[in-house]
């Protein structure tokens, strides 16, 4: 099907099609983001069924991010040169088998290594979904499907630990995995009938090298910070693992420049356009992550909300983007991105420091506005963002674009639960005057210092993000006005 179209907007019977193929990416979009989240939640159970401590069954979490950070460059890559749609449809299979065995999983051994089958299939899916979308999408609804596309990463990562605390209430953490198979199962025989065949492919060789030496790179950085928190960074093995990591990058970026075939087109940022919007991507999701890991604790411990009170707070977050954003991305494809992305921050920054001023006895209605304010500046900052990412890019880079596109978001969620528990920690033992990895009992203002310090970052970084993109606004409208005057 599609064979004897050059552009699947061409095809009437594939653009018939479109939003249905859109519900498929996005329900495999939402499950995939969903599992890197949700498992947290799930730790202190798994640690008492198991007899093991935190610390290792925390490698549930931190090895499913790891294996998706290794290979989703890869696996775009080879989305290019084989067919997206296809690379697409394989991810979905492994992700069902893996979550199957998730569930059935009786020691941490098994548990791990089932996380990673899963994750090589949610990376399949991740590397490739924005760039089918970008193909199939005509230019004047783009900005909408990305948009929801990215309301689905955004859901999906935030929803977790709220929609991970009923299941796991309710029915036990086998059906956290379990849960997945139903809808990965409905949503393979959808994609079946509807996912055409592929048009866009590459004629290019694997880089063997490259996508080791970026392997090694991701697994040495993430076991460093991961570890660091436990342990602290002034162990000689975390700094060993950190030092290979930046050998590893140095290396890899070496090997992508002068290799023909690279496993990423290192030409791509050269746009400065798709190099800040990738940058702001990060630094938003980097900013979330403390959010989502310093906010359960201040509910359930300074408000003395139940964990189920604490969930319904925190998912006024996930429900204003979802409302939010898919407003925004139709309203990029009228108006243009830069000015949605930079108000977005904007709100972003304001709920930040509106967070960094909360304490023991804030009213809820406040909290609550807080939050809802971060939701609603990431809703608008990112359907625009990751339109301005993919519309930058050549068809047959697309799968390479998105997979950076969700590698950076994948780092940003690690970089974010790093800054945030590192800060914490941090600010926490200088006030107790010993090390402190965890709440100090009777001591509120112990956490709450460590919790300002935390937010103050974070709306820091998404300062960073807005004056980034307050100058690459103010850049685009100059060039314009430019293009004007010379025409008269």
């Amino acid at each position: 099907m599609g064979s004897a179209f050059a552009t699947y907007q061409e095809d009437a019977a594939v653009q018939k099609k479109r939003w249905l193929i859109l519900v498929v990416l996005n329900l495999f979009t939402f499950m995939s983001t969903l599992d890197g989240s949700i498992v947290n939640i799930a730790l202190p159970v798994l640690s008492k069924q198991m007899g093991l401590p935190i610390a290792q069954v925390e490698w549930v979490t931190t090895g499913y991010l790891m294996a998706i950070c290794s290979v989703i460059l890869f696996f775009g890559k080879l989305g290019d040169m084989v067919g997206k749609i296809r690379m697409f449809k394989l991810g979905t299979y492994i992700f069902v088998i893996g979550s199957l065995l998730c569930g059935f999983s009786c020691s941490l051994t098994f548990l791990v290594i089932s996380r990673i089958i899963q994750a090589l299939g949610a990376s399949m899916t991740m590397a490739n979904s924005q760039g089918i979308i970008t193909d199939i999408f005509p230019g004047n609804e783009r900005g909408k499907a990305l948009g929801l596309i990215g309301t689905f990463v955004s859901l999906g990562s935030i929803a977790g630990p709220s929609l991970g605390g009923i299941i796991i209430s309710s029915l036990g953490w086998e059906y956290i995995f379990w849960v997945n198979v139903p809808i990965g199962l409905a949503a393979i025989l959808i994609g079946w009938k509807v996912l055409p065949a592929d048009l866009v492919k590459v004629k290019a060789k694997i880089d063997a090298p490259g996508s080791l030496l970026f392997a090694v790179f991701i697994i040495a950085l993430f076991a460093g910070l991961l570890l660091g928190q436990q342990t602290g960074y002034g162990n000689l093995w975390i700094i060993l693992s950190l030092v290979l990591a930046a050998a590893a990058l140095i290396w890899f970026l070496r090997v992508e420049m002068i290799r023909r075939d690279p496993l990423v087109e290192l030409s791509l940022f050269k746009n400065p356009l798709f190099s800040v919007s990738i940058l702001c991507g990060f630094l938003v999701f980097t900013a979330n992550f403390c959010f989502n890991i310093i906010a359960p604790f201040y509910a359930q411990n300074m408000l003395n909300l139940s964990p189920f009170a604490a969930g319904f707070l925190l998912m006024l977050f996930p429900i204003c983007m979802v409302v939010i954003a898919p407003i925004s991305g139709a309203l990029s494809d009228k108006v243009g991105s830069e000015p949605l992305t930079f108000a977005g921050l904007v709100v972003m920054v304001i709920a930040q420091f509106g967070l960094a001023a909360l304490h023991e006895g804030s009213p809820l209605a406040i909290v609550g506005l807080w939050i809802a304010m971060l939701g609603i500046g990431s809703g608008l900052f990112q359907s625009p963002n990751n339109s301005l990412v993919m519309s930058q890019v050549p068809r047959t880079q697309l799968g390479s674009a998105g997979s950076v596109n969700s590698l950076v978001r994948n780092v940003g969620m690690v970089v974010g639960i790093t800054v945030a528990t590192t800060t914490l920690f941090h600010v926490m033992s200088s006030k107790a005057g010993h090390r402190v990895t965890g709440l100090v009992p009777g001591r509120p203002d112990i956490f709450l210092s460590g919790m300002h310090t935390v937010f103050t970052v974070s709306s820091c970084i998404c300062l960073a993000a807005a004056l980034l993109t307050g100058w690459r606004m103010y850049h685009a409208y100059s060039a314009k006005h430019k293009q004007m005057v010379s025409k008269r």
